[in-house]
């Protein structure tokens, strides 16, 4: 398939925008990446995503598809003969797979936020408190999903990997300009050696933003869904 036929709109930077890049690239989908200035959104980004008007948006046969998860199972499913499965075939491991990438969206993500945001030092240490509850309990669902293997999805990069994983740039600025450890090898040793994996992926190494890069957006709010 030409490139021409597959596009994403999209900000590099945006831990949503690299999970549609990471599923075409384990699809080995070629596409062209339009860069989105956020500050001056495109006519062609009002007009795939009116709802929103947010990215990411793939457009497929001049055809948008839009929210980062939704574009990661739509992926999956119109390549499915195209590389390895991204959601698990087991109709309750999917249902596990997103019901803790839904968590990791509504409870991960803001509280890595709060610690960005918090007032003073007695605020900024509940909210360091309050993300390692939620990874202590994502390194049970890693023990879980992965049954032993390097990921969530087994022995290879899958759908709640994507949905985790594209959020570990943020999490990396957040441990360098605040001066915490969050992933640890006592407490949470799976996401540590899984987070490790994650990022030298062949899927994921050339769309992880640099934390350097990052750090220079910490100013601002973190891109959104």
């Amino acid at each position: 398939m030409a490139k021409s036929d597959v596009k994403v709109l999209g900000f590099s930077p945006s831990p949503f925008v690299m999970r549609a890049r990471i599923a075409l690239k384990i699809k080995s989908v070629e596409y062209e990446f339009l860069e989105e200035n956020l500050g001056s959104k495109s006519e062609l980004l009002l007009k795939s995503n009116p709802v929103h008007r947010k990215i990411p948006v793939l457009i497929h046969n001049d055809k948008p598809v839009c929210e980062s998860l939704i574009i990661v199972e739509y992926v999956d499913e119109a390549w499915s003969s195209s590389g390895p499965s991204i959601l698990p075939s087991d109709p309750y491991d999917r249902a596990v797979a997103r019901f803790w990438a839904a968590y990791v969206d509504e409870k991960w993500f803001s509280a890595l936020r709060d610690i960005g945001s918090a007032n003073g030092a007695e605020a900024k240490e509940a909210a360091i408190e309050q993300l390692i509850e939620v990874l202590v309990l994502l390194e049970d669902a890693f023990v879980k999903c992965s049954k032993g293997e390097a990921f969530f999805g087994g022995n290879q990069i899958g759908f709640l990997d994507i949905a985790f994983g594209s959020y570990l740039g943020w999490l990396r600025v957040t441990e360098k300009m605040d001066e915490v450890k969050l992933l640890d090898e006592v407490k949470t040793p799976g996401l540590f050696k899984w987070a490790e994996r994650f990022c030298a992926d062949a899927a994921v190494k050339d769309v992880m933003p640099e934390t350097d890069e990052l750090a220079k957006l910490r100013a601002s709010a973190p891109p959104s869904s």
